[in-house]
């Protein structure tokens, strides 16, 4: 674990001019006692007991629209991040009209990972201090930390004074995401808890436990998807566009996810809207599913990247596994064409 690098002052957004923090190489990771949340583990402690009784019931006892309405639920909750928080709201790569905003921000309610702007301000810190202390989930903590122990106790001090200065001008400034985050609790509550029960006890007759404790599996297992994409990701697979950091291109996270597993060409080139290289497609149900709206009219001014630029930034950084390197036979012999 690499100390930090006091010799580079890196002066940040959002303080005057005068203050600087240090710059924290990756990867790296202090001493630091956390402080437990024991409302946040008695809370999640309650929804996975909740999910394994509702896969008991699922086996036993559920009606089979109630587990098929699960099972779509759960995609769209993991469409809620990947689509929605992750590509459009974190990093901007394309744009939508209201009538999509509106159906992103309900989707990023059915993940139940709190307020979009939590979310983006997170993740935009992950990406500023990847795998330090001044990443949320830094995967230098290990496996358990970076899926969910990160969520169980206080954050860092690196993360919270660090966390200040990312700009999120852009979530304020959006009125259909500053309506979910004034109205969260009753929001979040209705949204993503009582609704999703009511629904299949309202329309096909399902039982209040059945219906409550699917919801519950429904939830837990979209949450453990995604935090994939934090530990799994970054720690396991290949790193065809730059092995010196440490997210990875895993197989098992981009079929979960829904195609957010390309994470190493995600951390190359964050600005990029398909989260993968072009051709990577599928099993990048995300990108279809943005694609439909593209069609639509509803989704516009997407980003990506050319071919040179992935090239050259494979020449440079990658490990010589990609494609291009196997086809002219070495990673010093890649041009771009």
């Amino acid at each position: 674990m690499a100390p930090y690098a006091a010799e580079r002052e890196v002066p940040l957004e959002g303080y005057s001019k005068e203050v600087t923090f240090p710059k924290l190489v990756a990867p790296q990771a202090d001493d630091h006692k956390f402080r437990i949340s024991w409302f946040n583990v008695f809370a999640f402690g309650y929804w996975h007991g909740s999910a394994l009784y509702g896969l008991y019931l699922g086996i036993t006892s559920a009606s089979w629209p109630t587990i098929i309405y699960a099972f779509i639920m759960m995609e769209l909750s993991v469409l809620g991040i990947t689509a929605a928080c992750h590509r459009l709201y974190a990093h901007k790569t394309f744009k939508v009209k209201l009538p999509l905003n509106i159906i992103m921000m309900i989707l990023a309610t059915f993940s139940g990972q709190y307020t979009v702007y939590n979310w983006v301000r997170d993740h935009r810190l992950h990406h500023k201090c990847s795998d330090t202390d001044g990443d949320p989930h830094n995967a230098t903590r290990g496996f358990f930390f970076s899926h969910i122990g990160w969520i169980l106790c206080e954050k860092h001090p690196e993360v919270k004074r660090r966390g200040v200065t990312i700009d999120m001008s852009d979530i304020k400034d959006n009125p259909v995401l500053a309506f979910q985050k004034k109205y969260a609790a009753i929001w979040f509550t209705m949204v993503n808890y009582v609704l999703p029960t009511y629904f299949p006890m309202y329309f096909w007759g399902e039982t209040l436990s059945n219906a409550w404790h699917l919801n519950s599996f429904r939830f837990v297992m979209s949450l453990n998807i995604i935090c994939l994409v934090n530990s799994a990701a970054h720690m396991w697979g290949n790193r065809p566009y730059d092995e010196t950091i440490r997210p990875a291109n895993n197989d098992l996270t981009i079929v979960l996810t829904l195609g957010e597993g390309f994470h190493n060409y995600h951390h190359a080139f964050p600005w990029d809207y398909r989260s993968a290289e072009f051709g990577n497609e599928t099993f990048n149900f995300t990108t279809t599913f943005i694609h439909f709206f593209k069609w639509l009219g509803w989704a516009y001014d997407f980003k990506t990247v050319d071919r040179e630029m992935i090239l050259k930034r494979v020449a440079r950084t990658g490990n010589g596994t990609h494609a291009s390197v196997k086809e002219v036979g070495g990673k010093n012999d890649v041009k771009a064409n």
